[in-house]
């Protein structure tokens, strides 16, 4: 049960309240921005939160035990401090929200209502409709490893530790053209064959598409020029001449590691343990593996 501060309650037993909700949000890269319903801005905690308007939260909804209860925020388009590329690119995926209940006469006086985590980020027209997931939404994450033939790691992390500039796996060129926000010609990258980039990022440089991130479906060179299709286009359709940033695919399979990325000694699956097959299989006369030894392949 939350306990009300003295000073906040004496605010709510005043014959006229002075409430305003202030939103606090903090994007997994550290930017912080705030926000609230009040008509001027309130500053607590080093964060200023700015009446701009179309912000707000829906209520909130509880659930027994331990299910995560839910809501959400809307807002309009009409801040410079959120913008319809930065929605699009996921730069708000997984932000920290913080929700309070300000006096705004005395800012001291303020309650934490809740804490949450941008999910699911929609846009219709001109507005963005962002779901928030209780911190109990956790207790639904697989937590620790998971055994599996397949690489858990991200290209290029600290698991990884590939260094994918320094081995030549992300390299840099322009847009030539672009049919679509998912398909684009791209010049200056021609040396690596086909499919190299398949499942990897591309990244844009600069221009209006500044910081926005695709996943590369395929990857074709033609005339010396590749052919990248996304798995999602753009927010917009990227700008001929505008910088690119491409990083090489990765399947996730040990082989791949080897013998692309000379990265085997860090693969982070267990491409030798022995599937279902294997474990529920029963001895053959004859057969020549009835040891219970490991099959590696």
């Amino acid at each position: 049960m939350k306990e009300i501060p003295a000073a906040l309650a004496g605010a709510l037993a005043g014959p006229a309240t002075t409430l305003a909700t202030c939103w606090r949000l903090t994007r997994r890269e550290g930017t912080v921005l705030g926000f609230t319903d009040h008509d001027r801005m309130l500053s607590f905690d080093g964060t200023t939160f700015r009446p701009e308007l179309g912000f707000e939260a829906s209520a909130t909804t509880l659930e027994p035990d331990f299910a995560s209860g839910s809501s959400e925020a809307t807002g309009i388009l009409a801040s410079e401090r959120i913008s319809e590329a930065d929605l699009s690119g996921g730069l708000w995926d997984g932000a920290r929200v913080e929700i309070f209940l300000v006096d705004w006469t005395n800012t001291g006086a303020r309650m934490l209502l809740r804490r949450a985590v941008i999910g699911e980020v929609s846009r219709a027209g001109n507005a963005f409709r962002a779901e928030l997931r209780g911190l109990a939404h956790l207790l639904d994450q697989p937590q620790g490893r998971v055994f599996s033939h397949l690489c858990d790691a991200d290209l290029g992390d600290t698991r990884c530790a590939l260094d994918l500039a320094a081995g030549g796996f992300r390299l840099s060129g322009t847009v030539a053209a672009a049919d679509s926000g998912d398909r684009l010609r791209i010049a200056g990258i021609a040396g690596p064959a086909a499919d190299w980039f398949a499942g990897g990022m591309l990244e844009m440089l600069d221009g209006p598409l500044a910081g926005a991130r695709g996943e590369i479906v395929s990857d074709r060179v033609e005339d010396g020029v590749r052919r990248i299709g996304l798995i999602a286009p753009l927010a917009g359709v990227p700008q001929a001449g505008a910088g690119v940033r491409l990083s090489a695919g990765c399947d996730k399979r040990f082989a791949t590691c080897r013998e692309k990325f000379g990265n085997g000694s860090n693969f982070q699956g267990f491409p030798h343990m022995p599937g279902a097959d294997r474990a529920l299989a029963y001895p053959e006369r004859g057969a020549a593996e009835n040891d219970g030894g490991t099959l590696v392949r």
